[in-house]
């Protein structure tokens, strides 16, 4: 009866669930891996870390004019007031985005990203498509996301290593004149913080 009911409550679950399930019990029977530890990193991953974080960073940056200099001087420094800094946190480079520069990140080997502060990388982040377009044609990639900039706005595209990951620090729209920190980081987008957006109009949130 056990197995029946385990059986009509897992038919819900995609292949690649079902193969991750029983990898997940073959080690656990085996003793290389425990259960809680694992549980302990998906809810570290769920609760800890995320884009909320870097979009608490950048809020304040936005915010407090010293912060903003900490942050362009030492990212991996200023993060560890907000992150669950590890081995990524140690390499963060934080690069600000003007009316002259916009800045865009991308891991031209593999998906190297700075997890500390925004969470998992999405697919498109990894995808192949995205890794080689972004160096050759990091404009045309923007208006896939659409995004357009103007003319003279130089590109500058940052390649993300084992050793060094980068938070891009979008420009702050205008009329958020006297917004509060959890009111800016409304619209502060993980897209925007890869340079692959740009933040949410403050017309769509207030």
């Amino acid at each position: 009866m056990t197995e029946q009911h385990h059986d009509e409550g897992s038919s819900h679950l995609t292949e690649m669930d079902l193969r991750v399930r029983a990898l997940e019990t073959i080690l656990v029977e085996k003793g290389y891996i425990e259960s809680a530890a694992l549980d302990r990193i998906v809810e570290l991953y769920e609760t800890k870390i995320g884009p909320h974080i870097g979009a608490q960073l950048i809020a304040k940056a936005w915010s407090d004019r010293g912060f903003r200099q900490a942050l362009l001087e030492d990212a991996s420094k200023a993060a560890s007031t907000l992150a669950e800094t590890g081995r990524v946190g140690e390499h963060l480079i934080a690069v600000e985005n003007t009316p002259q520069v916009h800045n865009m990140v991308v891991c031209t080997l593999c998906s190297c990203y700075p997890t500390d502060v925004l969470g998992l990388p999405p697919t498109w982040y990894k995808s192949f498509a995205y890794r080689s377009r972004t160096v050759k044609d990091p404009r045309s990639v923007l208006a896939d996301f659409g995004v357009t900039l103007p003319a003279e706005t130089e590109i500058r595209v940052w390649d993300s290593t084992a050793e060094t990951r980068y938070l891009v620090v979008p420009m702050r729209p205008a009329g958020t004149e006297g917004w509060s920190e959890a009111q800016l980081a409304k619209l502060i987008t993980r897209d925007c913080m890869i340079g692959a957006g740009l933040p949410i109009k403050p017309s769509e949130v207030a």
